[in-house]
Parts: structure tokens; sequence; C-alpha cells
């Protein structure tokens, strides 16, 4: 109730949001979860990253509304007969945001540079034999055996997306981050009025040749509908609502749920659900390559410090938006199952602590990376961190933003030497609904995300799914990987949620809902 006043009265502030634009642009403002640090799509797995790349580049396929892919680089395609052979044409007209020509060397560096980083193209490269151009538009993949999820792969809509960049930034190490952002995608990046911490701004890619299909999520035509969009960083998030209110932005993402009731009565404001299933996800990601949870009992032991109702009502509130889901799977999709739910059934810290100690925990601090800034994360976060004291663990809880979050994930030394045991993320509901294409629940060693959980078994079930030729396979076999999954701890799970976006439906128009990555192509002003 508190939160409610106080965003009431902010509503009564003027916020200063970004610098005038000229008179004569159609420019859109948006607030998005968090704010644009990183410019390399591949490089991170980060929303907000992979927000900024599907502005920037395109990518060969696009999954729609259905999660079914559809052309979107790509003009034609064939596929042999006995699935082993694709070929690849690109459509007319695709050129760099620098005037030079989308080719096939192009394509095949960035597809070797996303393999190489992203779970879900590190699965699909460990199929393919060779990719061979046979001319500057047309090229060959060819597979040592018929897999099933090769367009989906290329499609997918949740980070990282299999973003076609130039050769030569491709040819980037993937473990290093592209220092240019120069793709072939609706938007260009201003990358010098880009200011962390305060906005990023793009315009409008003139030379861009949408596809003539209506748009349907991550598919169809990519219609740059303004002349420069501005994703202006509010931390604050009531400051951020009394801005919408107010007029002085069009779009905000992830608004407060707390404050969805104020913004449905907001004259001009709309509310918009993002796709069929719930958007969000809340993972628990448990550092495997250290000490304590290194021990698969002392992983075990943290499901027991995992209370969905605690960490929903923390950042959710109202429960018309938020599902309690002891599952890894996403709830509501088509391989939601039981398999390994047993093991959320009791909130028992005491038998928590009685479980570290028996993994060998002798009280040593565990180094939780605790945003600061993330209005669902950080929130999380103090519930986790709360449990844990509650249980008698001694929690070092090191705050940071969130970019600073995402960076220090990536390390793999000791929590002692500048590394970490826990953090909290998030995942999109429509990744994490597929076995395949949630690459969180992947356990690929030290190839794999931040944590690295390795087990092998694990990961020929997920080959296992992609190969499946019918849905009773897949079916059984999703809950054969969640069961095991969630023995092996990939990651502790706190339920999922839908927040719907909010925007000035008397300013702008046009939006396409995407589950997973908000878009912003499409969206006009009025």
């Amino acid at each position: 109730m508190f939160r409610l006043f106080a965003g009431l009265l902010a509503l009564a502030l003027p916020v200063c949001v970004s610098l005038p634009a000229s008179a004569q642009e159609k420019v859109l403002r948006a607030v998005m979860h968090a704010d644009v640090r990183v410019i390399d799509p591949i490089w991170t797995t980060q929303t907000i990253a992979n927000i900024h790349g599907a502005l920037i580049y395109d990518t060969l396929f696009g999954n729609d509304a259905d999660q079914k892919p559809q052309p979107q680089m790509v003009g034609k395609y064939d596929i042999s007969p006995d699935r082993m052979v694709y070929t690849f044409t690109l459509r007319d007209g695709l050129k760099f945001h620098d005037g030079s020509p989308v080719t096939t060397k192009d394509v095949i560096a960035s597809l070797k540079r996303w393999g190489a980083k992203d779970g879900v193209g590190q699965r699909l490269m460990g199929y393919v034999t060779s990719m061979t151009p046979a001319d500057d538009r047309t090229f060959t993949m060819v597979l040592r055996e018929p897999y099933g999820m090769v367009l989906e792969s290329l499609g997918k809509s949740g980070s990282s997306i299999a973003a076609i960049m130039r050769e030569k930034d491709a040819l980037t190490d993937p473990q290093q981050q592209v220092k240019e952002s120069v793709g072939s995608g609706p938007f260009t990046f201003a990358k010098d009025l880009w200011v962390p911490g305060s906005k990023a701004v793009y315009l409008k890619n003139k030379d861009y040749v949408p596809r003539t299909e209506a748009p349907s999520s991550f598919a169809g035509g990519k219609i740059p509908g303004v002349d420069r969009i501005e994703l202006v960083w509010i931390s604050d998030p009531q400051t951020a609502m009394s801005a919408l209110i107010n007029g002085e932005i069009d779009f905000y993402e992830a608004p407060n749920n707390d404050f969805l009731p104020l913004l449905e009565k907001a004259r001009g404001v709309k509310l918009l659900k993002t796709g069929k299933i719930d958007s969000t996800q809340g993972m628990i990601r448990l550092n495997h390559l250290h000490p304590p949870f290194d021990n698969p009992k002392a992983r075990q032991a943290m499901y027991y410090l995992i209370n969905q109702e605690d960490y929903l009502r923390a950042i959710v509130g109202d429960p018309k938006y938020y599902k309690v889901c002891p599952a890894l799977l996403t709830c509501g999709g088509p391989y939601e199952n039981d398999g390994g739910s047993q093991w959320m059934k009791e909130y028992n810290p005491k038998k928590a602590l009685q479980l570290m100690k028996e993994a060998g925990y002798k009280g040593e601090p565990i180094t939780v990376l605790t945003a600061t800034d993330h209005n669902t994360i950080t929130p999380a976060t103090q519930v986790l961190i709360q449990a844990m004291r509650e249980a008698g663990l001694n929690v070092d809880a090191q705050a940071m933003d969130w970019g600073s979050v995402v960076s220090r994930r990536a390390k793999k030394e000791p929590p002692a030497q500048g590394g970490w045991n826990i953090f909290v993320t998030t995942s999109g509901g429509v990744g994490s609904a597929n076995p395949v294409l949630h690459t969180w629940i992947g356990a690929s060693c030290e190839k794999g995300l931040f944590g690295w959980p390795c087990d092998p078994k694990i990961e020929e079930l997920r080959n296992a799914f992609g190969m499946a030729s019918n849905e009773t396979d897949r079916k059984r076999i999703a809950k054969e990987l969640q069961t095991l999954a969630m023995e092996d701890v990939v990651f502790l799970p706190f339920g999922q949620w839908d927040t719907p976006l909010a925007y000035r439906a008397d300013k702008i128009d046009g939006i396409v809902p995407n589950t997973g990555l908000a878009v912003l192509w499409g969206i006009t002003k009025k």
C-alpha cells in the first residue's frame, strides 16, 4: 500500500528522461527492464543485450507466435529427403548498415560464432558437419544425422538469437565482445549517442527491406515504424510509471506489478499480454565448479529453502499474474510434466542446513551476487538471502548493479578470487517450454552457461528430444530429462509470472507481442 501511495505522489513530479530530438523525427521513447550495457548479443545471454541485438541484427529464420519457424533473411530453402542437407538462399535486398551486401561468408561466420557460444547453437552445430557457400547468396548445411530442430534453433526468439553479423565481426572470439554493432536489421545503433546508465539510441535503417508477411512474434515483416528509438534507463519503477502516465515515455516493457491497477485506470495507457504462456520463469543458479555446490547433496539442500509463493509475492504480488510451478519446463507449455517435482514439496531451513553439513559445509561464506537495480531479480535475491540466513548459512552478499552481475557471473575463478556461488536470473517462458531451446536446462560442463552443470546423460536426452519423430516420444523424453535435471539441480525454479507491457495507446500503435524478447519494430507514432 505504501508503494502504491508513493507512486501516486510521484505522478506530480516532472521526469526528464531524454534530450529532445528533431521536431520532424518520430521518436519512440521506451523504458526496458534493464540498461543497455553490452552490445554483443552472442557474448551474453542478457535479455536486454538481445533486445538490442534484435533491433540491429537480423536472423535467417524467425519463430512466429505459434513457435513455428518462418523464413526471415532466407528467401527460399530446401531440405533433402533424408533431412541431412539444408540449402538456404538469402532473399534480395540484404545489406549491412555500412552499405556492404550480406553474403554467405557473413552468415556462415556468424552461425559458427553463435554455435560456439549459445547452448542451442552448440547443440545444432554438434550435428553440422559442414557449411559451404555455393555463391554469395546460397549455402548448404550438412548434418551427420537428421536433427529435428534446425529451423526452430535458427529462429529462436530468446537469448541468444542467431544474429547475422559482418564476417569481420563474426570472426571475433566468442569469448570476447565485438566492438561494433553493425547489422542488417531494421535499426542502426547510434553508438556515439550511447550513454550507459542513461540511454541507448537507435535510428531507422532507411535501406531495410522488410518481408511482406504480417508480423507475428519474431517472424514476418520487421517494419521500422519510427525514425528514432530511445531506450531510456529509469531504474526506479515508480519514476518510470510516472513518466508513462505523464506521457514522457511511450512504452514501458516491465512495469512493477504493484502498479498495474493504477496503469489500468490511467488515461491513455493500455496493458498488453506478450504471448500465450507466461512470459518469465524465475531461476536460482548455483556454481557447480566450486564448494559447496560442487557437491550434489549441497545443491539438493537448497530445494528446502524455496517456497515459491514467497518469491512470487515479493516480485508480483497479485496471484492473477503468477503461477507456482515446481518444474524446469514451463507450466502451461506443451511439455509440462511433474518429473522431479518431489524435490520442491517442503520448505525446511533446518533440513537444508543438515544436508549442507552432511555435504561437508562448515560455515564457509557463500557468495551471492546481489543485483540492486532489477525489478524482479533484486527482490527475488533478497528473499533467497533471507531464507539462507534463516537456515544458518553464512551469506556473503555482493551488492552490484545488474550489468556487473552479468559480467561477474562469467568468471570461473573461486569466489574468493572474484568468482561466485549463486546468482538469480530469469528466462523467457517460451524458450523454457522446449528442452532444446531452454539453454539453462543444459548440462554441457564448461562449455555451458554460467554455473556449468555437467551431466552427459542430460545432454543425451536433449539430443534425443531433438531427434524424436513424434510428440509422444518428445513428452516421454521431456519428463525423463526434467527428472534427471532436477536431481542434478541445474537450477532452482521459483515460479513463473506474466508481466504485461504498458504503453501510451494515444501515442503509439502496432506493437508486435513477443514472449521472450520485447520487439520494437512495427511500432508507429500517431
